[in-house]
Protein backbone atom coordinates (compact mmCIF):
# COMPACT_ATOMS: atom_id res chain seq x y z
CA UNK A 1 0.00 0.00 0.00
CA UNK A 2 3.01 2.20 -0.30
CA UNK A 3 2.55 3.33 4.00
CA UNK A 4 5.98 4.91 4.87
CA UNK A 5 7.54 3.69 8.17
CA UNK A 6 6.77 6.03 11.66
CA UNK A 7 7.71 6.17 14.83
CA UNK A 8 4.07 6.29 15.90
CA UNK A 9 2.41 3.14 16.45
CA UNK A 10 -0.37 2.73 13.05
CA UNK A 11 -4.49 2.76 13.33
CA UNK A 12 -6.35 1.54 10.61
CA UNK A 13 -9.63 2.44 9.95
CA UNK A 14 -11.93 0.43 7.72
CA UNK A 15 -14.89 2.51 6.79
CA UNK A 16 -15.14 5.94 5.82
CA UNK A 17 -18.89 6.25 7.29
CA UNK A 18 -20.30 8.41 10.47
CA UNK A 19 -18.27 6.32 12.38
CA UNK A 20 -14.51 6.24 10.45
CA UNK A 21 -15.06 9.88 9.79
CA UNK A 22 -15.55 10.83 13.51
CA UNK A 23 -12.72 8.75 14.77
CA UNK A 24 -10.43 9.74 11.96
CA UNK A 25 -11.44 13.68 12.84
CA UNK A 26 -10.86 13.16 16.45
CA UNK A 27 -7.31 11.56 16.07
CA UNK A 28 -6.12 14.36 13.72
CA UNK A 29 -2.31 15.02 15.17
CA UNK A 30 -2.69 12.67 17.73
CA UNK A 31 1.21 10.59 17.47
CA UNK A 32 -0.66 7.99 15.91
CA UNK A 33 -0.02 7.23 12.04
CA UNK A 34 -3.54 6.83 10.63
CA UNK A 35 -4.85 4.60 7.89
CA UNK A 36 -7.88 5.42 6.56
CA UNK A 37 -9.43 2.37 3.60
CA UNK A 38 -12.83 2.78 1.57
CA UNK A 39 -14.40 1.01 -0.59
CA UNK A 40 -15.24 4.58 -2.29
CA UNK A 41 -13.03 7.75 -2.28
CA UNK A 42 -16.44 9.59 -0.32
CA UNK A 43 -18.25 9.71 2.56
CA UNK A 44 -22.37 9.00 1.80
CA UNK A 45 -24.60 11.05 3.97
CA UNK A 46 -27.42 7.99 3.98
CA UNK A 47 -30.11 9.36 5.34
CA UNK A 48 -30.59 11.73 2.48
CA UNK A 49 -30.58 9.03 -0.27
CA UNK A 50 -33.98 8.66 -0.67
CA UNK A 51 -33.93 12.01 -2.28
CA UNK A 52 -31.45 11.22 -4.83
CA UNK A 53 -33.29 8.14 -5.92
CA UNK A 54 -36.61 10.88 -6.07
CA UNK A 55 -34.83 13.72 -8.02
CA UNK A 56 -34.77 16.34 -5.26
CA UNK A 57 -31.01 16.31 -5.03
CA UNK A 58 -27.91 15.20 -6.97
CA UNK A 59 -25.55 12.65 -5.40
CA UNK A 60 -22.79 15.06 -4.87
CA UNK A 61 -24.91 17.36 -2.70
CA UNK A 62 -24.55 14.45 -0.16
CA UNK A 63 -21.05 13.47 -0.84
CA UNK A 64 -17.97 14.35 0.33
CA UNK A 65 -14.31 13.59 -0.63
CA UNK A 66 -12.93 11.80 2.39
CA UNK A 67 -8.86 12.79 1.25
CA UNK A 68 -11.02 16.49 1.60
CA UNK A 69 -11.68 15.89 4.90
CA UNK A 70 -7.85 15.00 5.93
CA UNK A 71 -6.34 16.94 3.59
CA UNK A 72 -4.70 18.52 6.25
CA UNK A 73 -4.08 15.86 8.54
CA UNK A 74 -0.13 15.06 9.37
CA UNK A 75 0.78 11.16 9.34
CA UNK A 76 -2.87 10.29 7.83
CA UNK A 77 -3.45 8.32 5.02
CA UNK A 78 -6.08 7.17 2.98
CA UNK A 79 -6.60 4.13 0.69
CA UNK A 80 -9.13 2.99 -2.15
CA UNK A 81 -9.23 -0.37 -0.87
CA UNK A 82 -11.74 -3.36 -0.20
CA UNK A 83 -10.72 -5.46 2.42
CA UNK A 84 -11.05 -8.96 2.25
CA UNK A 85 -9.94 -10.54 5.37
CA UNK A 86 -8.22 -9.62 9.13
CA UNK A 87 -4.93 -11.74 10.47
CA UNK A 88 -5.65 -11.18 13.98
CA UNK A 89 -2.42 -13.71 14.39
CA UNK A 90 -0.24 -11.37 12.41
CA UNK A 91 -2.09 -8.28 12.85
CA UNK A 92 -2.63 -7.94 9.54
CA UNK A 93 -5.36 -6.73 6.90
CA UNK A 94 -5.52 -8.91 3.74
CA UNK A 95 -6.95 -6.31 1.09
CA UNK A 96 -7.24 -6.54 -2.76
CA UNK A 97 -4.51 -4.12 -2.93
CA UNK A 98 -2.15 -5.40 -0.55
CA UNK A 99 -1.58 -5.79 2.83
CA UNK A 100 -1.38 -3.69 5.88
CA UNK A 101 0.31 -4.34 9.46
CA UNK A 102 -1.74 -2.39 12.22
CA UNK A 103 -1.28 -1.58 15.91
CA UNK A 104 -4.95 -1.20 16.33
CA UNK A 105 -7.90 -2.12 14.48
CA UNK A 106 -10.50 -0.06 13.93
CA UNK A 107 -13.92 -1.61 12.11
CA UNK A 108 -16.13 0.73 11.18
CA UNK A 109 -17.67 -0.76 7.76
CA UNK A 110 -21.62 0.01 8.46
CA UNK A 111 -24.64 -2.46 6.99
CA UNK A 112 -25.64 -3.54 4.03
CA UNK A 113 -29.38 -5.15 3.06
CA UNK A 114 -30.34 -7.91 4.44
CA UNK A 115 -32.81 -9.68 2.38
CA UNK A 116 -33.21 -12.68 5.61
CA UNK A 117 -31.73 -15.09 3.41
CA UNK A 118 -34.68 -15.17 0.39
CA UNK A 119 -32.84 -15.32 -2.92
CA UNK A 120 -35.76 -14.60 -5.00
CA UNK A 121 -36.46 -11.03 -2.93
CA UNK A 122 -32.80 -10.33 -3.46
CA UNK A 123 -32.46 -10.93 -7.13
CA UNK A 124 -35.69 -9.04 -8.16
CA UNK A 125 -36.59 -6.24 -5.72
CA UNK A 126 -34.15 -2.74 -5.55
CA UNK A 127 -32.62 -1.45 -2.47
CA UNK A 128 -31.16 2.15 -1.44
CA UNK A 129 -27.74 1.80 1.05
CA UNK A 130 -25.88 3.72 -1.35
CA UNK A 131 -25.52 6.26 -4.36
CA UNK A 132 -25.03 3.68 -7.02
CA UNK A 133 -28.22 2.31 -5.96
CA UNK A 134 -30.31 5.17 -5.65
CA UNK A 135 -29.02 6.13 -8.75
CA UNK A 136 -30.50 2.90 -9.89
CA UNK A 137 -33.29 3.10 -8.30
CA UNK A 138 -34.13 7.18 -9.68
CA UNK A 139 -33.47 5.41 -13.12
CA UNK A 140 -35.95 2.72 -12.91
CA UNK A 141 -38.96 4.76 -11.20
CA UNK A 142 -38.74 7.38 -14.01
CA UNK A 143 -38.28 4.36 -16.71
CA UNK A 144 -41.54 2.88 -15.75
CA UNK A 145 -42.94 5.92 -16.65
CA UNK A 146 -41.91 6.47 -19.61
CA UNK A 147 -42.94 2.51 -20.23
CA UNK A 148 -46.11 3.07 -19.22
CA UNK A 149 -46.88 5.42 -21.72
CA UNK A 150 -45.55 3.10 -24.49
CA UNK A 151 -47.97 0.23 -22.82
CA UNK A 152 -50.68 -0.90 -25.04
CA UNK A 153 -52.14 -3.47 -21.96
CA UNK A 154 -53.89 -1.90 -19.46
CA UNK A 155 -52.48 -4.32 -16.85
CA UNK A 156 -49.09 -3.81 -17.77
CA UNK A 157 -49.33 0.30 -17.60
CA UNK A 158 -51.00 -0.42 -13.97
CA UNK A 159 -47.96 -2.42 -12.83
CA UNK A 160 -45.40 -0.48 -14.44
CA UNK A 161 -47.09 2.64 -12.06
CA UNK A 162 -47.84 0.06 -8.97
CA UNK A 163 -44.87 0.80 -6.06
CA UNK A 164 -44.48 -1.81 -3.29
CA UNK A 165 -41.76 -0.82 -0.56
CA UNK A 166 -41.10 -3.41 1.97
CA UNK A 167 -40.41 -2.06 5.45
CA UNK A 168 -41.97 0.88 7.37
CA UNK A 169 -38.74 2.18 9.34
CA UNK A 170 -37.49 5.57 8.25
CA UNK A 171 -36.16 4.86 4.43
CA UNK A 172 -39.20 3.25 3.62
CA UNK A 173 -41.60 5.81 5.32
CA UNK A 174 -39.40 9.01 3.83
CA UNK A 175 -39.39 7.34 0.49
CA UNK A 176 -43.22 6.29 0.37
CA UNK A 177 -43.59 10.16 1.10
CA UNK A 178 -41.65 11.14 -0.94
CA UNK A 179 -42.86 8.84 -4.07
CA UNK A 180 -46.67 10.35 -3.16
CA UNK A 181 -45.58 13.91 -3.33
CA UNK A 182 -44.14 12.88 -6.76
CA UNK A 183 -47.77 11.50 -7.83
CA UNK A 184 -49.29 14.95 -6.12
CA UNK A 185 -47.22 17.50 -7.63
CA UNK A 186 -44.77 16.57 -10.37
CA UNK A 187 -45.59 13.01 -12.64
CA UNK A 188 -48.69 14.63 -13.69
CA UNK A 189 -47.40 17.54 -15.23
CA UNK A 190 -44.54 15.56 -16.23
CA UNK A 191 -46.79 12.27 -17.95
CA UNK A 192 -49.92 13.97 -18.87
CA UNK A 193 -51.24 11.19 -21.07
CA UNK A 194 -50.80 9.30 -18.35
CA UNK A 195 -53.79 8.89 -15.67
CA UNK A 196 -50.97 8.96 -12.64
CA UNK A 197 -53.90 8.33 -10.75
CA UNK A 198 -53.44 5.08 -11.39
CA UNK A 199 -50.02 5.28 -9.36
CA UNK A 200 -50.50 3.49 -6.62
CA UNK A 201 -47.79 2.97 -3.59
CA UNK A 202 -47.88 0.29 -1.16
CA UNK A 203 -46.30 0.43 2.47
CA UNK A 204 -46.04 -3.29 4.01
CA UNK A 205 -44.91 -3.16 7.84
CA UNK A 206 -44.18 -6.98 9.33
CA UNK A 207 -44.68 -5.31 12.77
CA UNK A 208 -47.95 -3.69 14.38
CA UNK A 209 -46.99 -0.05 13.65
CA UNK A 210 -44.36 1.99 11.33
CA UNK A 211 -41.62 3.34 12.54
CA UNK A 212 -41.54 1.09 15.54
CA UNK A 213 -38.12 2.36 16.98
CA UNK A 214 -40.17 5.92 17.95
CA UNK A 215 -42.86 6.52 19.85
CA UNK A 216 -46.75 5.16 19.67
CA UNK A 217 -47.93 9.22 18.66
CA UNK A 218 -44.90 9.61 16.09
CA UNK A 219 -45.58 6.37 14.44
CA UNK A 220 -49.67 7.37 14.68
CA UNK A 221 -49.14 10.66 12.74
CA UNK A 222 -46.94 9.39 10.37
CA UNK A 223 -49.31 6.72 9.12
CA UNK A 224 -51.60 9.43 9.49
CA UNK A 225 -49.86 11.67 7.21
CA UNK A 226 -48.74 9.04 4.93
CA UNK A 227 -52.53 8.15 4.29
CA UNK A 228 -53.51 11.55 3.62
CA UNK A 229 -51.04 11.70 0.84
CA UNK A 230 -52.55 8.75 -0.89
CA UNK A 231 -50.23 5.78 0.18
CA UNK A 232 -51.69 2.30 1.47
CA UNK A 233 -50.14 0.63 4.23
CA UNK A 234 -50.71 -3.00 5.26
CA UNK A 235 -49.45 -3.76 8.56
CA UNK A 236 -48.42 -7.37 10.26
CA UNK A 237 -47.90 -8.36 6.79
CA UNK A 238 -44.77 -10.47 6.34
CA UNK A 239 -43.61 -10.30 1.96
CA UNK A 240 -42.53 -13.89 1.55
CA UNK A 241 -41.27 -13.65 -2.52
CA UNK A 242 -41.50 -11.70 -5.54
CA UNK A 243 -40.73 -13.39 -8.88
CA UNK A 244 -40.46 -9.66 -10.43
CA UNK A 245 -43.99 -9.62 -11.70
CA UNK A 246 -46.20 -10.83 -8.31
CA UNK A 247 -45.48 -10.34 -4.22
CA UNK A 248 -46.56 -13.03 -2.47
CA UNK A 249 -46.87 -12.42 1.24
CA UNK A 250 -47.67 -14.59 4.49
CA UNK A 251 -51.30 -14.39 3.56
CA UNK A 252 -53.83 -14.36 1.41
CA UNK A 253 -52.66 -10.66 -0.31
CA UNK A 254 -50.45 -10.23 -2.99
CA UNK A 255 -49.46 -7.27 -5.30
CA UNK A 256 -49.23 -7.15 -9.30
CA UNK A 257 -45.99 -4.74 -9.74
CA UNK A 258 -42.90 -4.09 -11.78
CA UNK A 259 -41.26 -2.60 -8.78
CA UNK A 260 -40.52 -3.73 -5.05
CA UNK A 261 -38.05 -1.28 -2.77
CA UNK A 262 -36.54 -3.25 -0.11
CA UNK A 263 -35.91 -1.36 2.75
CA UNK A 264 -36.94 -3.89 5.63
CA UNK A 265 -33.82 -4.87 7.27
CA UNK A 266 -29.44 -4.77 7.32
CA UNK A 267 -27.38 -6.47 8.54
CA UNK A 268 -23.48 -6.16 8.76
CA UNK A 269 -20.92 -5.87 6.62
CA UNK A 270 -18.80 -8.44 7.96
CA UNK A 271 -15.04 -8.97 6.98
CA UNK A 272 -13.62 -12.71 7.95
CA UNK A 273 -10.82 -12.93 10.06
CA UNK A 274 -12.69 -12.90 13.47
CA UNK A 275 -13.25 -15.41 15.21
CA UNK A 276 -17.07 -16.76 15.80
CA UNK A 277 -17.62 -15.94 19.45
CA UNK A 278 -16.95 -12.49 18.37
CA UNK A 279 -19.59 -12.56 15.70
CA UNK A 280 -23.32 -11.97 16.88
CA UNK A 281 -24.32 -14.17 13.57
CA UNK A 282 -27.90 -13.85 13.55
CA UNK A 283 -27.52 -9.80 12.59
CA UNK A 284 -23.62 -10.17 11.07
CA UNK A 285 -22.25 -7.66 14.12
CA UNK A 286 -19.49 -7.55 16.13
CA UNK A 287 -19.54 -7.98 19.60
CA UNK A 288 -17.80 -5.35 21.68
CA UNK A 289 -17.66 -4.80 25.38
CA UNK A 290 -18.17 -1.27 26.83
CA UNK A 291 -14.94 0.24 25.76
CA UNK A 292 -15.89 -0.84 21.86
CA UNK A 293 -13.48 -3.30 21.99
CA UNK A 294 -13.73 -6.63 19.90
CA UNK A 295 -14.62 -9.72 22.35
CA UNK A 296 -11.54 -11.58 22.27
CA UNK A 297 -9.12 -9.07 21.39
CA UNK A 298 -7.33 -6.42 22.55
CA UNK A 299 -6.47 -4.24 19.67
CA UNK A 300 -9.25 -5.06 17.80
CA UNK A 301 -11.99 -2.56 18.40
CA UNK A 302 -15.82 -1.82 16.24
CA UNK A 303 -17.60 1.30 16.12
CA UNK A 304 -20.83 2.01 14.71
CA UNK A 305 -23.39 0.25 13.10
CA UNK A 306 -21.26 -3.03 12.45
CA UNK A 307 -21.01 -3.38 16.50
CA UNK A 308 -23.54 -4.50 18.75
CA UNK A 309 -23.09 -3.62 22.77
CA UNK A 310 -25.25 -5.15 24.71
CA UNK A 311 -25.98 -3.13 27.91
CA UNK A 312 -28.69 -3.26 30.30
CA UNK A 313 -30.30 -0.07 28.65
CA UNK A 314 -29.79 -1.15 25.51
CA UNK A 315 -29.94 -5.41 25.97
CA UNK A 316 -30.56 -5.90 22.11
CA UNK A 317 -27.59 -3.19 21.43
CA UNK A 318 -27.86 0.52 20.40
CA UNK A 319 -30.32 1.44 17.44
CA UNK A 320 -28.51 1.27 14.36
CA UNK A 321 -28.23 4.96 13.89
CA UNK A 322 -25.46 8.15 13.12
CA UNK A 323 -26.05 9.73 16.17
CA UNK A 324 -24.59 6.22 17.78
CA UNK A 325 -21.98 5.82 15.36
CA UNK A 326 -20.63 9.88 15.57
CA UNK A 327 -20.82 9.26 19.61
CA UNK A 328 -18.52 5.59 19.34
CA UNK A 329 -16.10 7.37 17.01
CA UNK A 330 -15.36 10.02 19.45
CA UNK A 331 -14.96 8.56 22.88
CA UNK A 332 -12.72 5.47 21.00
CA UNK A 333 -10.67 8.22 19.40
CA UNK A 334 -10.07 9.16 23.31
CA UNK A 335 -9.39 6.28 24.86
CA UNK A 336 -6.73 5.37 22.13
CA UNK A 337 -4.97 8.59 23.71
CA UNK A 338 -5.66 7.75 26.66
CA UNK A 339 -4.11 4.06 25.85
CA UNK A 340 -1.26 5.63 24.54
CA UNK A 341 -0.88 7.92 27.74
CA UNK A 342 -1.28 4.39 29.87
CA UNK A 343 -4.66 6.12 31.17
CA UNK A 344 -7.78 4.20 32.36
CA UNK A 345 -10.56 3.95 29.22
CA UNK A 346 -13.80 5.39 29.15
CA UNK A 347 -16.82 3.23 28.84
CA UNK A 348 -19.16 4.38 26.35
CA UNK A 349 -22.82 5.96 27.58
CA UNK A 350 -25.12 6.56 24.47
CA UNK A 351 -26.66 10.20 24.99
CA UNK A 352 -29.67 10.06 23.10
CA UNK A 353 -30.28 13.17 21.47
CA UNK A 354 -33.77 12.23 19.59
CA UNK A 355 -34.89 11.01 16.58
CA UNK A 356 -37.19 12.09 13.71
CA UNK A 357 -38.50 10.89 9.71
CA UNK A 358 -40.21 13.53 7.56
CA UNK A 359 -42.58 12.18 5.53
CA UNK A 360 -43.25 15.10 3.40
CA UNK A 361 -43.85 18.81 3.16
CA UNK A 362 -44.22 20.12 6.01
CA UNK A 363 -44.83 17.25 7.58
CA UNK A 364 -42.46 15.00 10.46
CA UNK A 365 -42.27 13.21 13.41
CA UNK A 366 -39.42 14.33 16.27
CA UNK A 367 -38.75 12.29 18.86
CA UNK A 368 -36.49 14.09 21.70
CA UNK A 369 -36.09 12.90 24.97
CA UNK A 370 -38.59 14.76 27.10
CA UNK A 371 -40.42 16.10 23.69
CA UNK A 372 -42.72 14.78 21.13
CA UNK A 373 -44.00 16.73 18.30
CA UNK A 374 -44.68 16.63 14.30
CA UNK A 375 -45.83 18.73 11.28
CA UNK A 376 -44.49 21.97 9.91
CA UNK A 377 -42.40 22.86 13.00
CA UNK A 378 -40.84 19.25 13.11
CA UNK A 379 -40.65 19.26 9.34
CA UNK A 380 -38.04 22.81 10.03
CA UNK A 381 -36.38 21.06 12.85
CA UNK A 382 -35.65 17.90 10.86
CA UNK A 383 -34.19 20.20 8.23
CA UNK A 384 -32.31 22.11 10.48
CA UNK A 385 -30.63 19.18 11.82
CA UNK A 386 -29.36 17.23 8.70
CA UNK A 387 -28.40 20.52 7.10
CA UNK A 388 -25.78 21.12 9.88
CA UNK A 389 -25.04 17.28 9.91
CA UNK A 390 -23.57 17.12 5.81
CA UNK A 391 -19.95 17.64 5.93
CA UNK A 392 -18.55 20.65 3.62
CA UNK A 393 -19.98 23.89 3.43
CA UNK A 394 -20.84 23.50 -0.20
CA UNK A 395 -22.57 20.76 0.20
CA UNK A 396 -24.91 22.47 2.77
CA UNK A 397 -25.34 25.29 0.76
CA UNK A 398 -26.47 23.09 -2.30
CA UNK A 399 -28.71 21.06 -0.03
CA UNK A 400 -30.52 24.45 1.40
CA UNK A 401 -31.01 25.84 -1.77
CA UNK A 402 -32.33 22.65 -3.66
CA UNK A 403 -34.83 22.63 -0.44
CA UNK A 404 -35.89 26.00 -0.71
CA UNK A 405 -36.04 26.07 -4.55
CA UNK A 406 -38.25 22.93 -4.30
CA UNK A 407 -40.64 24.09 -1.71
CA UNK A 408 -41.64 27.36 -3.90
CA UNK A 409 -41.86 25.48 -7.44
CA UNK A 410 -43.19 21.85 -5.80
CA UNK A 411 -41.01 20.69 -7.92
CA UNK A 412 -37.65 18.33 -8.16
CA UNK A 413 -35.17 19.33 -10.58
CA UNK A 414 -33.12 15.77 -10.77
CA UNK A 415 -35.38 13.56 -12.34
CA UNK A 416 -32.86 12.17 -15.09
CA UNK A 417 -32.16 9.25 -15.89
CA UNK A 418 -28.35 9.33 -16.37
CA UNK A 419 -27.62 6.05 -16.74
CA UNK A 420 -30.53 3.13 -17.62
CA UNK A 421 -30.93 0.43 -15.16
CA UNK A 422 -32.86 -2.64 -16.96
CA UNK A 423 -34.07 -5.80 -15.39
CA UNK A 424 -31.85 -7.55 -17.01
CA UNK A 425 -29.03 -6.46 -15.23
CA UNK A 426 -30.61 -6.36 -11.64
CA UNK A 427 -28.96 -9.52 -11.01
CA UNK A 428 -25.20 -8.59 -11.37
CA UNK A 429 -26.11 -5.39 -9.76
CA UNK A 430 -26.94 -7.14 -5.99
CA UNK A 431 -23.69 -8.82 -6.29
CA UNK A 432 -21.68 -5.36 -6.86
CA UNK A 433 -23.18 -2.16 -5.09
CA UNK A 434 -22.81 -3.19 -1.77
CA UNK A 435 -18.90 -2.16 -2.42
Amino acid sequence: MNIPSSPYKRIVIIGGGFAGISIAKKLRNKKYQVVLLDKHNYHTFQPLLYQVATGGLEPDSIAYPIRKVIQEYDNFYFRLADVKEIDAKQNLILSDIGDLHYDYLIIATGTKTNYFGNKEIERNSMSMKTIPQSLNLRSYILENFEQALLADDEIERENLMNFVLVGGGPTGVELAGALAEMKKAILPKDYPDLNIDKMQINLIQSGDRILNTMTEKSSEASEKFLKSLGVSIYKNVRVTGYDGHVVTTNGNLSFNTSTVIWTAGVQGKLISGLNKDAIFERIDRIKVDEFNKVKGYENIFAIGDIAIMETEKYPQGHPQMAQVAIQQGVLLAENLIKLRKNEPLKPFEYNDKGSMATIGRNKAVVDLPKYHFNGVFAWFVWMFVHLISLIGFKNKAVVFLNWVYNYIRFDREARLIIRPYKRKAMQQSFTTDEI
